[in-house]
């Protein structure tokens, strides 16, 4: 897969998990709504249940701010096999421009933050390097 054939891939796609890196080194790995803008990922902390509004992700972004965001295909035909790993670093940001910018492609490409938009924090990801696989049949 070409590095603008990954992209369209990962820009394309509904769901992505975000990696970040604890404190203490363990990884960490959940799954998020997101958009590409301008060529970073942005995601934010919506509504949809959760213990706390200062997630782990944000804590272990403010102490590491390396990240992964993964996007996959998966079939049972495994000749459509494919996947986009983007590494980047994040920033975290709040009712800022960026923060704006983040909402506003949030709810253009989710119909469901139409009624009720994210309002927690967002986490902006410039991307530093993509790899991609894609099964060769």
């Amino acid at each position: 897969m070409s590095t603008a054939e990954a992209l369209q891939f990962l820009t394309g796609s509904r769901v992505a998990r975000l990696a970040t890196i604890r404190p203490d080194g363990r990884p960490h790995i959940v799954p998020i709504t997101f958009a590409v803008t301008d060529s970073t990922i942005v995601t934010m902390i919506d509504h949809k249940p959760k213990t706390t509004s200062r997630v782990q992700r944000l804590r272990n972004i403010e102490a590491n701010p390396s990240v992964s965001v993964l996007v996959d295909q998966w079939a049972e035909d495994w000749e459509r096999l494919r996947w986009v790993r983007a590494d980047g670093t994040a920033r975290i940001h709040s009712e800022d421009d960026v923060w704006r910018k983040a909402r506003e492609a949030l709810i253009a490409k989710y119909s469901q933050y139409a009624d009720q938009p994210p309002k927690g924090a967002a986490i902006a990801i410039s991307i530093d390097g993509v790899t991609s696989w894609a099964s060769s049949g």
